[in-house]
Parts: structure tokens; C-alpha cells; sequence
């Protein structure tokens, strides 16, 4: 049997995320999907899109979607549905797991790489996050929950934009983006999105591409008092390394925010024992504090980028296809975390170095 899609939908209370999930079931796209709600008594999935309003813990919908609401943890729930699948018990072809409010989206993505049983059954697919535009600045100054689902997202969709200014909204997400440059912005209106932006967003795949807003490494130049960490690139390395911490040079800046993201970059080749020891040792101390972490790389001893990505303590690499002929060869990683030490990473990265 393929592997189930699984996609984690994540954001504060009200940014919608209901709205966005009942127009995803509603929609006749002919698939079938498996909602999983891990709700504390918010507004749950209305029951008029439900067959019954039983106690049982699946419930079958009436345009033949599935879903459930947890009482034991995901890992239980993921199974029996897998289960329920595999005996032709339900009918599904994908899960979408909606988290409370204020939930981390973490350990919820944890659990798809953590468990053999469950890593046979689905395959997790993205962070999808939700930002309320006239609530955001207040959630994301006061609440830490708020800024680390934007640290975790593959995707972002910001509802309510008409309610705000433009200057409101350009700002906004100009501070979600120093947050995290790798997840795409998109305003939408009550939730009409596309599920071409919903689903297969393959943000765990580990690809040879690197989603890094390429503005991301260029708004800043005007600003003084960067450290520009330019490792030898040549022109052909896509932008300039500039790192990035804001200290409130300009008016976008005024929140310095404990989710951040750098980038680092490098033409010379890492050693590989090196870089293994120095990112097992960073994990180990900070694992809790970093978000997601992905890099396309440069070793030495290989003719192949070497692809990896992390979650918190859980990292992963992967021998991608070959530098093409012509190509620079160049490693390029991005972190996003809470309050990690930027200079111990990237002297530690360049000390990983050949």
C-alpha cells in the first residue's frame, strides 16, 4: 500500500483554520480525506458536514471524508485509521491533522519520523500555518506558541488581510519572513485557497532544492551592522550570505522576535566527520530551541549534494542527485529556531569545513 499523505494544519484560535477545513472537505475534489482534530472544546468540525453526531470516535461524513476527534494521543489514532484502511474498514486517501490552537506543532511532526509503525503507513507532508492578520502582531509579541507554528511551517496563509491595512499586512509579513524565510506567504480571503497550496507541498521531502526566499537575503543590504559571513562565495553561490539579525535598523524592525532564521553558506567542502560531530553536539544542547533546519550540501569525498533536514532533536540526511556539470558546488543551510546562538553555529559550521 502507498504511503498516506499526512498534512499538520496549525495556527492560532480564529485564524481560521476551521474555515480552511470544511472548505477543503466541502469541495467536490473527489478525495477522500481523514480529518483528525486534536481540539480542546474550540469550534469543532460542524456536525452538518457529519453523517451522525455519535459517540464513536471516527465518524464518517457525508461526502465520504473520515473524521475523528483524539481522546488517546495521535500516535493511537494514527494507527487504527491506517488499520481501518488496510481491512477496507474506511475509505481514505489523506490525513489532515488540525492541532489546538495553541499546540507546537513539533512533537506532532515528531511522531511521523519516530515511530516505525506509523513511518510505514503515512508519509508527513507539510506545516501548514494559519495567521490571523489583525490579531498576529498581539499573538505574536505575547504568545511564544504563535512564533514557533510560524518557525515550523512549510506554507503560510494569512486570513483576514482585509481587515488590515496594506502597510499593516507588507509589514507583517515582512516579520513573519525573518522568522521563516523558507515558508511561502500567501493573504487569502476566508479561506479560498487552492488545494494545490494545501496539499503535496512535499515540505519533508528531501530535495535538492532549497526554499529560501531569495528577497529574504537581500532586504537587508541598506541595514548596518550586519556580520556579512561571505564564505568565499563566488557570484554563481545565488545570493550573498548576509546574516541575519535584526536589531530594529529600519521601521519593519521594531519586534525582535526569539524565532529566528539565519543562513549560511559555503563554496568549500565540509568534512563530514566533522560536520557530523559538530550538528550531534548543536542537537543535543539545542534541539528543543531549534524548529526546522534543512540543508543542501557540499561534502567532501562525494560527487553528490548531500540533502538533510531536522525537527527539534531529529535529523536526517540523504545523498541527493549529482552536482551537474558546470554547477558550483556550494552547501546552503537555513535554521530556524528560538534564541539559538547564531555565532556558535556559524563558527562552528566553518570550522566543519575542509
Amino acid at each position: 500500500m502507498s504511503l498516506i499523505p499526512a498534512t499538520i494544519l496549525t495556527g492560532f484560535l480564529g485564524s481560521g483554520k476551521t474555515t480552511l477545513l470544511k472548505r477543503v472537505l466541502a469541495e467536490a475534489h473527489g478525495q477522500k480525506i481523514a480529518v483528525i482534530e486534536n481540539e480542546f472544546g474550540e469550534e469543532n468540525i460542524d456536525s452538518d458536514i457529519l453523517v451522525s453526531d455519535t459517540n464513536e470516535q471516527i465518524i464518517q461524513m457525508s461526502n465520504g471524508c473520515v473524521c475523528c476527534t483524539i481522546r488517546e494521543d495521535l500516535r493511537t489514532t494514527l494507527k487504527d485509521l491506517a488499520e481501518k484502511k488496510r481491512k477496507g474498514e474506511l475509505d481514505f486517501e489523506r490525513v489532515v491533522i488540525e492541532t489546538t490552537g495553541v499546540a507546537d506543532p513539533g512533537p506532532v511532526a515528531q511522531t511521523f519520523f519516530m515511530d516505525d509503525e506509523i513511518a510505514e503507513s503515512y508519509l508527513l507532508d507539510s506545516i501548514l500555518t494559519l495567521v490571523d492578520a489583525k490579531h498576529a502582531v498581539q499573538q505574536l509579541n505575547d504568545r511564544q506558541e504563535a512564533r514557533r507554528q510560524i518557525g515550523f511551517a512549510d506554507q503560510i496563509f494569512i486570513s483576514k488581510a482585509d481587515l488590515v491595512s496594506k502597510d499593516d499586512l507588507d509589514a507583517l509579513m515582512h516579520r513573519i519572513k525573518h522568522m521563516n524565510p523558507r515558508a511561502p506567504q500567501r493573504a487569502v480571503h476566508f479561506g479560498d485557497v487552492a488545494l494545490s497550496e494545501v496539499f503535496d507541498l512535499r515540505g519533508f521531502n528531501l530535495n535538492a532544492k532549497l526554499d529560501i526566499d531569495p528577497d529574504f537575503l537581500k532586504d537587508d543590504s541598506h541595514d548596518h551592522g550586519h556580520d556579512h559571513h561571505d564564505h568565499e562565495h563566488g557570484e554563481h553561490c545565488d545570493h550573498p550570505s548576509h546574516s541575519h539579525d535584526d536589531h530594529g535598523h529600519g521601521h519593519h524592525h521594531h519586534h525582535d522576535d526569539d524565532v529566528k532564521s539565519f543562513v549560511f553558506k559555503s563554496e568549500r567542502p565540509f568534512d563530514a566527520a566533522k560536520l557530523e560531530d559538530f550538528l550531534g553536539a548543536i542537537v543535543n544542547i539545542y534541539g528543543p530551541r531549534m524548529l526546522r533546519y534543512k540543508g543542501v550540501l557540499y561534502m567532501k569525498g562525494t560527487e553528490r549534494k548531500v540533502i538533510f533536514q531536522g525537527v527539534h532533536q531529529l535529523m536526517g540526511s540523504d545523498l541527493g542527485p549529482a552536482w551537474s556539470e558546470g554547477e558550483t558546488k556550494c552547501s546552503k543551510m537555513v535554521f530556524i529556531g528560538i534564541d539559538l546562538p547564531k555565532d556558535i553555529l556559524l563558527q562552528g559550521l566553518e570550522q566543519s569545513l575542509v
